[in-house]
């Protein structure tokens, strides 16, 4: 196949659903994939035989997640609007509005169905304010018990998302237990609670048996039915992004440019000014750029077993998760298609993109 592509590993895929079917098995707790996070839906056969459905931040992923994972569909949004109401209640058995602003406009229309409400406990495990759902003055939700008191008998749940790439299990133990100190009272009254994504427990190491027992403890203490909504949880390790050297120069570094850009291919790496990860060390030292304008499409600087030519591969690591649901076409740079290796280590392209997709992007 030629680069660049995404080619997502079902082998390593299953291994995160092992672990999400074990911690659902043991807690009780229901998993939904995080569509924000991860989209493609040529892998959602597999997934959905380990997860309860998928839960969503738009009426498009909504509509994708009912017409492409079986299960339960979860419909959030910071705000909906008047013209897709209708349509988000169609396609979903639960709806989280963000704030009692909202429940209160959609009140008469989403009247018998499953309403949950986003409660953001201004407490959280993200460590840049961009991504910070208890950053000041967040719109993430409603904050004030006294404010979400008198609307309790048109929702039957809670969301609460406050994790983000959390590996401390004590951390998030410490977290559920102010959320149950300050939000008790309330969630206590409620059928169902979602305690979002960003807990990392399908990390190397990870106290699976641990969180299976808080999260069974918070549900038996409080009554309530426990759903997580893990989204790189789900897909961390399991991608990678294939591309080609095309060219190398020296300016004070070696440099190497192939034929993807971090800008349109990798882009929170860029936004959170993260280096890529590759599995190759070696003596040699190169900086792999992208080959978009931008003056900033590096990918990172890496160690090589031998120095690089064109025509090298080499493949970028964790391309899943915040990544593919980014991609763009700045500069016309080719969108990677999109390859699966099955189970049985044979390779397919599900997705190609050509100047066609590129022009019918706009008008």
């Amino acid at each position: 196949m030629q680069t660049p592509y995404y080619l997502i590993d079902k082998s390593r895929l299953l291994a995160n659903m092992e672990k999400v079917a074990r911690l659902r098995e043991l807690s009780g707790a229901k998993a939904l994939l995080a569509l924000k996070c991860f989209a493609t839906w040529s892998v959602f056969d597999l997934m959905s035989e380990y997860m309860d459905g998928t839960t969503s931040s738009s009426l498009f992923e909504v509509k994708l997640g009912r017409q492409t994972f079986p299960g339960e569909t979860h419909a959030y949004s910071v705000a909906w609007a008047d013209d897709e109401i209708d349509e988000v209640l169609a396609c979903s058995d639960k709806i989280i509005f963000n704030t009692v602003g909202q429940l209160a406009r959609f009140e008469e229309v989403s009247c018998g169905h499953i309403r949950g409400l986003r409660v953001n406990p201004g407490i959280s495990t993200s460590s840049f304010d961009l991504a910070d759902p208890a950053r000041p003055f967040s719109r993430l939700g409603e904050h004030d018990p006294a404010v979400i008191a008198p609307v309790l008998d048109q929702v039957s749940g809670f969301m609460f998302h406050n994790n983000c790439e959390n590996e401390d299990f004590d951390r998030f133990d410490a977290m559920l237990g102010a959320i149950e100190q300050r939000f008790g009272h309330l969630i206590r009254q409620m059928k169902w609670i979602s305690l979002g994504g960003g807990i990392h427990f399908t990390g190397e190491g990870y106290p699976l048996e641990r969180l299976a027992e808080r999260l069974k403890r918070f549900a038996g203490e409080n009554e309530v039915h426990v759903y997580l909504e893990p989204g790189e949880a789900a897909i961390t390790k399991t991608t990678t992004l294939e591309v080609t050297v095309l060219d190398t120069l020296h300016n004070g570094k070696n440099l190497a440019i192939v034929d993807s850009s971090i800008e349109a291919h990798m882009l929170d790496l860029l936004i959170y000014r993260e280096s890529a990860r590759l599995e190759q060390s070696g003596d040699h030292s190169w900086m792999v750029c992208g080959k978009s304008c931008l003056a900033g499409d590096i990918f990172g600087e890496f160690r090589f077993p031998a120095p690089l030519k064109p025509g090298d591969r080499i493949s970028i690591q964790d391309a899943a998760g915040y990544t593919m649901v980014k991609k763009n076409w700045f500069n016309g740079v080719k969108m990677p298609a999109i390859a699966i290796r099955d189970l049985d280590g044979t390779e397919r392209m599900v997705r190609d993109f050509t100047y066609e997709d590129f022009r019918a992007a706009l008008s």
